[in-house]
């Protein structure tokens, strides 16, 4: 489907959907509604169902997280329409505390979907049958595909041969901090690196003394 038909099918549908459907865009052939995610599960219902849409193929629900903006994530769906040869992406924003219906009573398909997202983001699905963490631990701390989480987790896990069982402890940097200068790793570089022109020129060694 070319872009003015996407174009034209995202008019009909912020038409069919008032107050639940925001407004539309299509970039990379790729038609988006922005959604209030408050009336979700409404909004994949009318397009499944609606012979002028039959977007009766769930793809996909992820997120993603913009942790400067006051509403930090975009919570998405994607669905296929095989009538009409199209797919859509919906979108809408969420906070930490935004509970987002889940849509499993519409499309099943998206129990682990959601359950991936609560996981590894932190968005909260309600009306969910088994909302449970699903790729990490269950003692696992914090959210891993939060831009904030820190690339070395919160705790460590390892198996203790004397406790003869798994083991978590908070994550120790054993090894001492060095200086790189990606050419020379172990020892600090005595050269100008480039891109260093500006920096201050070491102050030169003080002169021995007459007679010293």
């Amino acid at each position: 489907m070319d872009d003015a038909k996407l174009d034209a099918l995202g008019q009909t549908i912020v038409a069919a959907l008032p107050g639940a459907a925001l407004g539309h865009s299509v970039a990379f052939n790729q038609l988006s509604i922005a959604v209030d995610l408050a009336k979700i599960v409404d909004i994949v219902r009318v397009l499944k169902t609606d012979p002028r849409f039959r977007f009766v193929s769930f793809t996909d629900a992820t997120a993603v997280d913009y942790p400067g903006r006051e509403n930090r994530f975009d919570v998405i769906y994607h669905l296929m329409s095989p009538v009409l040869n199209a797919r859509v992406r919906l979108h809408g924003e969420a906070n930490e505390t935004t509970q987002v219906p889940s849509i499993i009573s519409v499309f099943p398909g998206a129990d682990w979907f959601e359950r991936e997202t609560y996981d590894l983001y932190g968005v909260i699905f309600v009306g969910h049958p088994d909302m449970r963490r699903l790729l990490t631990d269950y003692g696992f701390d914090g959210h891993p595909l939060r831009k904030d989480f820190p690339l070395t987790g919160f705790v460590e896990v390892r198996y203790d041969d004397a406790e003869k069982r798994v083991v978590y402890e908070p994550v120790r940097l054993n090894q001492e901090f060095r200086k790189f200068d990606f050419l020379s790793p172990w020892e600090g570089a005595d050269y100008a690196l480039p891109g260093d022109e500006k920096a201050a020129p070491p102050a030169p060694a003080p002169a021995p003394k007459a007679g010293g």
